[in-house]
């Protein structure tokens, strides 16, 4: 008789659940302390007829996870929204029944498992996320300091770079000793937080300089240091993608449609599924090809056109999708990103072909 498991953890709480696989009557609950080790301990009895053992992502799941396999349970991680669907029809919501409700969902194998990140792709989320959190505080004090002292009818200007920043700031309060001594507390934060966002970027930008892979993203027209290696931290291995256009879906760059009977059928915006960021970076990248970028490519081309049928937005929504099919097939072929196909590089506008310009615009 086979075992059905269930982990529902907290960071200092973990209710364990095991239910019998052919009826789901309960055959263990207990709550135990976080511990990979006290956790395998409880369910060590019953590790023989152990058929799966899951728990939804979170915080310390990936640790967790790693530590329980290592140990040898039958661990699988359960994707987060589909978890908290299934559960919403329980009448009281309490770690006990969440553990009971998750060991149902792997009983039945109604559950989509989610792949655990490899430690080298958390460092470097970790590298990203603290890198774009101080980049975030540092703009918020920032504006902070402009916006209060036009109230004073000073200032700062739009022009102004952050190499001068504190030296125009000081220029200007420089008249007043209260305004200039509350102005003083905010830029030595301004100051502390440029300064550690300086060492982390340049942190980031050695990092793909060694990474062979981020090297050769970064040849693609738009697509930078911060969106190769957020690329590569999310996808972490390629090969658990069966085909490439599956990524775009993946970070949730594809329409989502709502569709009942014959009567409705609606394809509506993106579906915004999976990591935002990744998305952001992409959606940044496409913005980056097809408005800043001098070079011409094929995507570029395909883009412009979009551009000119659907509107802006929902082309650079289009190039990032594609970006993301193209960075994952060259992540897998071990290929070079290609410009442009003979046939596309004659179609590229000039200013010397007055008919193909005013078709691309």
């Amino acid at each position: 008789m086979k075992l059905s498991a269930a982990l529902d953890t907290s960071s200092t709480k973990t209710a364990i659940c095991v239910v019998n696989s052919r009826d789901g009557a309960v055959v263990f609950e207990a709550s135990v302390l976080t511990d990979p080790a006290i956790i395998f301990e409880a369910l060590a009895p019953y590790l023989p007829r152990l058929d799966k053992v899951g728990h939804e992502a979170g915080s310390v799941a990936p640790w967790l996870h790693r530590e329980l396999v290592s140990l040898g349970l039958p661990m699988v991680l359960l994707e987060t929204r589909q978890a908290a669907a299934a559960l919403e029809a329980q009448r009281n919501k309490t770690d006990k029944n969440d553990a009971r409700g998750l060991a149902h969902l792997v009983r039945a194998g109604w559950y989509r498992p989610v792949h655990v990140k490899s430690q080298e792709s958390h460092k470097i989320r970790l590298l990203l996320g603290h890198r774009r959190t101080l980049k975030r505080k540092l703009l918020d004090i920032e504006n902070e300091i402009r916006q209060s002292l036009k109230v004073f009818g000073l200032m700062v200007g739009p022009r102004v770079q952050r190499a001068t920043f504190v030296a125009r700031v000081h220029e200007l309060v420089a008249c007043d000793r209260l305004i200039a001594g509350v102005t003083d507390c905010m830029l030595r934060a301004w100051e502390a937080l440029w300064t550690e966002y300086k060492k982390l970027h340049h942190l980031l930008v050695q990092m793909v300089g060694r990474d062979e892979l981020c090297r050769r993203f970064c040849a693609i027209p738009g697509v930078g240091p911060v969106t190769a290696l957020t690329f590569k931290a999310a996808i972490d291995d390629p090969h658990r993608f069966s085909k490439s256009k599956t990524v775009g879906a993946h970070f949730g760059l594809t329409s989502r449609r709502i569709q009942t009977g014959t009567s409705i059928d609606i394809e509506g915006h993106i579906s915004k599924c999976g990591d935002g960021e990744v998305r952001t970076v992409l959606y940044e990248a496409a913005s980056a090809m097809l408005v800043r970028s001098k070079q011409w490519c094929g995507i570029k081309a395909w883009g412009v056109r979009i551009a000119a049928k659907r509107g802006h937005k929902r082309a650079v929504v289009a190039v990032a999708r594609k970006l993301a099919v193209v960075m994952h097939r060259m992540w897998i072929d071990g290929s070079v990103f290609r410009f442009a196909t003979e046939d596309e590089s004659a179609a590229e506008p000039t200013f010397n072909n007055p008919t193909a310009l005013a078709t691309a615009m």
